[in-house]
């Protein structure tokens, strides 16, 4: 697929194509199924999306669902991945929170490692003690990195060891799926398959665990795409189908970056598994237009392996928005709130691959 010769439709240098852009991306429909927070909260973004820049305010006032800080930075960059076409364009996505919707019938959805159940109480009760001991350790700003990140592997070991101790089967984490509190945002499949009829390759990020979160596509989408590859913990079951090992290093919630792929390619016999998809790696990086997705401001490290022209970061702030939306928008490109729908990304994807 060679690169588009023809004119950028929106230039950055136009005042009414800028407008154009924005409400292309923060147009969206209102989903009945969407969780939203108390109205007193509601009533006030409006306000808070107007302290960021007089450029996003208009916008957000229109739609209190969507902030974007830096319009004329974002038109500049879809007219850049625009112009280089879909053959140098590749997604980063996180995965809970982020593909899949932070609450679930009202109450806080679960994520691909919080719904597994090995069947057996104990170790479920024991995963548990460690994350009562290790989650206050993730999200203390005190502690150094480098400290931190020891500590975070060392939990991430301790949970794999039980894992394989308790005897996890795969049928348990079938089982697990099955009964989880857990769904993917409405559009999620739109854009899927936007993208894989032109060939752009996901790569689903995540420290937990691929096999579950493998399992949940089966389940949740019923059906399955050749560009996705999720790189995660991958597990090794024997012939009775009993977990026995781990394979590669621990990817954990400090080092889940590009660099992660490095790590993962020598283990993934398949790349793209269970799709038979067989791309290298090698030329998942020669793809230096990045459209990342995230709903936590450290899921922007997930594209520090790659040396990149451009970057477009969408951001999904599902909680304590009053508190975080400053942070949030400074850091992403876009930022959704409420635990948004996928329409707003799917319209961004279809003007950088018209």
């Amino acid at each position: 697929m060679r690169p588009m010769t023809s004119p950028p439709l929106l230039s950055p240098s136009s005042s009414s194509s800028r407008l154009l852009l924005l409400r292309l991306l923060l147009s969206r429909r209102r989903s009945p199924a969407s969780r939203s927070p108390p109205p007193p909260l509601r009533r006030r973004l409006p306000l808070l999306a107007a302290s960021m820049s007089s450029s996003s305010s208009t916008a957000a006032t229109r739609n209190p669902g969507s902030v974007v800080a830096d319009a004329d930075g974002l038109a500049r960059k879809v007219a850049a991945i625009r112009a280089a076409g879909p053959a140098k364009l590749q997604v980063i996505a996180d995965f809970d929170g982020t593909l899949t919707r932070y609450w679930y019938d009202g109450s806080r959805g679960q994520s691909s490692h919080g719904l597994l159940r090995q069947g057996n109480e104990e170790y479920d009760a024991k995963r548990e003690e460690l994350f009562e001991h290790y989650h206050p350790i993730e999200i203390c700003p005190d502690i150094p990195l480098p400290e931190k990140a020891k500590l975070m592997e060392e939990w991430w070991e301790k949970t794999h060891a039980l894992l394989i101790e308790g005897g996890l089967t795969y049928e348990a984490i079938r089982q697990s799926v099955a009964d989880a509190k857990i769904t993917f945002r409405d559009g999620v499949v739109k854009l899927f398959e936007f993208l894989e009829e032109r060939d752009i390759p996901v790569l689903v990020f995540s420290a937990g665990l691929a096999d579950i979160i493998e399992e949940v596509f089966r389940q949740k989408l019923h059906r399955s795409f050749k560009n996705i590859k999720v790189v995660s913990n991958r597990m090794v079951f024997n012939e009775e189908g009993r977990l026995v090992s781990f394979k590669g290093k621990t990817i954990h919630v400090l080092n889940k970056n590009e660099h992660a792929l490095d790590m993962a390619a020598p283990v993934h016999d398949n790349l793209g598994d269970p799709n038979g998809y067989t791309d290298d790696y090698s030329l998942v990086k020669k793809r230096t237009n990045v459209l990342l997705l995230g709903d936590h401001i450290g899921d922007l490290g997930m594209s520090d392996g790659l040396n990149y022209e451009n970057r477009i970061a969408v951001g999904f702030l599902n909680n304590n928005i009053e508190k975080s939306l400053k942070d949030y928008s400074e850091a992403f490109d876009i930022v959704y709130l409420n635990d948004a729908p996928m329409v707003g990304v799917v319209e961004l994807v279809s003007e950088l691959c018209p």
